[in-house]
């Protein structure tokens, strides 16, 4: 499902007739919260959120803390919900035996870099990937009240912030981000702020980067199509042309959407009628039938912290 355009403007009349749901939304949510009895794993759980609905780097930003934790000599272990895949887990995942449908593309990621479990009980996930961790990195699950972490960590897109500031369905939030900071120890903005952000109480706010990082020899010359289904794909396609690539073509799908053979063969057919190269995402990489990644090129991205020892200091707490 792609965000209605509202969301992401000055609040009007369609946020303002959305209010009630959203406070009816706001509710179930608090009521969650005041029945739920917490787990606490006995070792440190580092919780990355966010709270807007859709891609605000969440992942980027676990793949970060895991090979900033690796380079301590430390173990982490990814544990996500595996949105978007079949599989309930608790499940360790392999990438070579597991596919997205399996077990949704951010967990196949995320496996690439360390060990990966998921499941829709986030408490058992953790209870089974503990022992062979140091660290749990628990990719979302801010507003999970089963979960009790040790660090709680709130991404924000800098571009897009808070957008209206509403709740769902009015607007892009999934719980009041003023109510949301008395209870994390840090904010990670990604680029830069289009507006000031509201706080409760004072806490670290991180400033990180997301960049591409293209390999020498990766072909530059020509044009490509450009194809996404994340959360914002303009964010994809702005860091394509920032890597200096040129875009002909560009095509948006649904978030963590599954391909289905008409739609590839339809951007096979206008890459090569139009004698463009199709570059994508990782993550929907990842989705992609095998037989149909050869011919699709990846953007990878790395996300860096400007100040890697405020961050350093964050996590310490754990």
């Amino acid at each position: 499902m792609k965000a209605p355009a509202f969301w992401y403007r000055p609040f009007g009349l369609c946020a303002a007739l959305l209010m009630p749901f959203g406070r009816v939304y706001e509710m179930a949510a608090e009521i969650r919260r005041a029945f739920a009895r917490p787990y606490r794993a006995a070792i440190p759980v580092i919780c990355v959120g966010n709270v807007v609905a859709g891609g605000a780097g969440k992942t980027p930003t676990a793949l970060a803390l895991a090979r900033l934790l690796q380079q301590t000599g430390a173990q982490p272990v990814f544990v996500t919900r595996g949105y978007g895949g079949m599989e309930a887990g608790p499940l360790r995942v392999d990438p070579d035996r597991h596919s997205a449908r399996d077990v949704g593309d951010e967990a196949l990621l995320l496996a690439c870099a360390a060990p990966c479990w998921i499941g829709r009980d986030r408490a058992a996930a953790i209870r089974a990937a503990a022992p062979q961790a140091t660290h749990i990195i628990l990719d979302d699950g801010l507003q999970n009240p089963t979960i009790a972490p040790s660090v709680k960590l709130c991404v924000i897109d800098g571009a897009t912030g808070l957008g209206n500031g509403a709740i769902i369905p009015a607007g892009p939030l999934r719980e009041d981000f003023i109510e949301a900071t008395k209870r994390l120890d840090a904010v990670i903005v990604i680029g830069a702020l289009a507006r000031p952000l509201p706080f409760a109480r004072k806490i670290p706010v991180l400033q990180a980067q997301l960049t591409s990082a293209l390999s020498d020899d990766f072909p530059r010359d020509g044009a490509f199509l450009a194809f996404a289904g994340i959360g914002r794909p303009a964010k994809f396609y702005a860091s394509c042309r920032e890597a200096g690539l040129a875009l002909a073509v560009t095509k948006d799908f649904p978030d963590h959407h599954l391909f289905t053979p008409p739609e590839l063969a339809a951007l096979a057919e206008q890459a090569k009628a139009q004698n463009l190269r199709l570059i994508t995402t990782a993550k929907d990489w990842v989705r992609l039938p095998d037989a149909f990644r050869a011919q699709v090129a990846v953007l990878p991205v790395t996300l860096t912290f400007e100040d890697e020892a405020a961050l350093k200091r964050v996590i310490r707490t754990a």
